[in-house]
């Protein structure tokens, strides 16, 4: 693999950024609108989102490196509507099944386990050690935190999070941007747009 544009450059981008190198793209190239110093890595921001529009052609690959999820699936779009060859990264030393399907734009982090009949859409994140079993499904933008674990048939929304350490029973129906406490125990389905914590979660008091 060759050369591989990251949009955006905070500390998710910079895993993402470190992923890929493992995964073997040789050369690549940081851009984001507020950069700021990396205090670790080789890499460094070389420019604004405008700017890799501007220079598609020059890469052979480009993953949005956002952690915020409805910033990343907007950018995502963005970027396929000009025609970015989007990619997914996957580390070495994760598990995907032969037998999942991985939308464009997704990340997967060491130590995690897609297992068979998972369909993740486009721009997800399933971060490290985090475990989406089998016949799982995730929509688009939804990111798993790490050592966040989903049981088998879970549901996952639009522009979902699940929190680190957060556990999801098998069959339960998580609707679009839920926000997942970290540790919480998910029982039961969860309505649209709603945040939860707990064991047994429950929702957050305003």
């Amino acid at each position: 693999m060759g050369s591989l544009a990251i949009l955006g450059f905070g500390g998710h981008g910079r895993v993402v950024a470190d992923c890929a190198q493992m995964a073997g793209w040789a050369e690549i190239t940081a851009f984001d609108d507020c950069p700021s110093p990396a205090t670790h890595g080789p890499w460094r921001a070389e420019g604004t989102g405008s700017d890799l529009l501007a220079r598609l052609s020059e890469f052979e690959g480009v993953v949005v490196g956002i952690g915020d999820n409805t910033t990343r699936l907007d950018w995502q779009r963005q970027l396929i509507g000009q025609g970015a060859r989007v990619v997914s990264v996957i580390h070495p030393k994760a598990t995907v099944s032969s037998y999942a399907f991985l939308g464009v734009g997704t990340v997967v982090f060491a130590g995690a386990v897609v297992n068979i009949g998972a369909r993740l859409g486009q721009a997800v994140i399933i971060n490290t050690g985090a475990t989406v079993d089998h016949d799982g499904n995730l929509a688009d933008g939804v990111h798993v935190s790490p050592g966040a674990h989903l049981a088998g048939g879970v549901r996952v929304g639009e522009a979902s999070w699940v929190g680190i350490g957060a556990a999801v029973r098998e069959g339960v129906s998580i609707g679009s941007r839920v926000r997942i406490g970290a540790g919480a125990v998910v029982v039961k389905h969860v309505d649209d747009g709603l945040t939860i914590i707990g064991n047994p979660a429950r929702l957050l008091e305003k």
